[in-house]
């Protein structure tokens, strides 16, 4: 495990310091986070540990590693938590592990996390506008010249997901059950950063672009897309849509409430920090535009969790006003 060093900030008063100005931490052993390897949860991982080391006095440890092994990790209680667990289609460990009572969710890193099909705001929106009736994926088909393929002439082209990918599955459906398969190319990027570029340059060209895309990340934070429109989700034609060779329906992607997984014994044993964890909550704009800015100025997690921490109040309101004061003092020493 990845200990991260224990540095309390020293807060000035004016007086005697008091015995209860000093945190003390519920448990007699360091929090360990279950690090995901992906942006947003490393993120709000550096956030929460952050807060929990200044603001609570305890130690912090960190195990990195993948969703399924972090998850079987918290359930056994190697791990007390996870900042990011996609529960509108949760993984099969956690299932389990929450029915077996050995976890439990806690706050909602963020609520509405999202899956779609985008265009660059610029082409349907504004004086430069070149589709501004164009909404929602029933109008595609009318517009396959203005996504033109310039591999495949008659046709427009959408940047699905790299081949491998779950969504370039989904997406590939979707095609089919959207009449769209005979007009458009169904393109798939070797890499995820080729799909990045795409969108990318479409951004920043004003350059008619059709691609899928998900949120929070750093490319929906620095950059305006819109998403278009879809019939609302259902489960049933969802099932139908993925169980079809040639699926005549679709619907949109669900929005996920993303929430913070934790060991029960864990949240038991430490009440302060369970509720901590509980108020925990952000959005995917805000983390989008958090990403962005690690990006923008090559900062790590770490970075930008100090930089939102000084310059948002939103998180003072998930802990006690004195548990908010000792992470400003600290936040004043660096």
């Amino acid at each position: 495990m990845i200990r991260y060093a224990l540095a309390l900030a020293a807060v000035v008063v004016t007086g005697p310091a008091l015995a209860q100005d000093a945190p003390q931490c519920e448990l007699d052993r360091p929090v360990v986070f279950g690090s995901l390897n992906w942006d947003s949860a490393q993120f709000h991982g550096a956030v929460a540990d952050y807060i929990v080391r200044h603001g609570y006095g305890c130690e912090t440890d960190s195990i990195p590693g993948d969703t399924i092994p972090l998850i079987n990790g918290v359930a056994r209680g190697d791990a007390d938590l996870v900042m990011e667990i996609w529960t509108a289609n949760p993984a099969e460990a956690w299932v389990e592990a929450e029915a077996a009572g050995q976890t439990v969710a806690l706050g909602a890193t963020f609520p509405d996390a999202s899956e779609g099909w985008f265009v660059p705001t610029s082409i349907v929106s504004g004086p430069n506008a070149v589709a501004p009736d164009l909404k929602s994926v029933a109008d595609l088909a009318q517009y396959k010249d203005l996504f033109a393929d310039p591999e495949e002439p008659g046709k427009g082209r959408f940047y699905n997901c790299p081949a491998g990918w779950h969504c370039e599955v989904v997406n590939s459906k979707k095609l089919e059950a959207y009449g769209l398969a005979d007009s458009y190319t169904n393109f798939r990027p070797g890499t995820g950063d080729a799909l990045d570029v795409a969108a990318e340059t479409g951004a920043l060209r004003d350059k008619p672009t059709l691609f899928y895309y998900w949120g929070p990340t750093w490319l929906l934070g620095e950059y305006d897309f819109t998403r278009l429109e879809e019939p609302a989700y259902d489960k049933a034609t969802w099932d139908a849509m993925m169980d079809a060779e040639t699926p005549t329906a679709a619907t949109a992607y669900p929005v996920s409430k993303v929430v913070i997984g934790a060991n029960k014994k864990f949240a038991e044993d430490a009440p302060k920090l369970a509720e901590f964890l509980t108020a925990y909550t952000s959005t995917s704009a805000a983390t989008s535009a958090m990403l962005a800015h690690m990006r923008e100025n090559k900062a790590s997690a770490a970075d930008a969790a100090v930089h939102f921490l000084k310059t948002s109040e939103d998180w003072t309101k998930w802990v006690p006003a004195e548990v908010a004061d000792r992470v400003k003092a600290s936040l004043s020493t660096m």
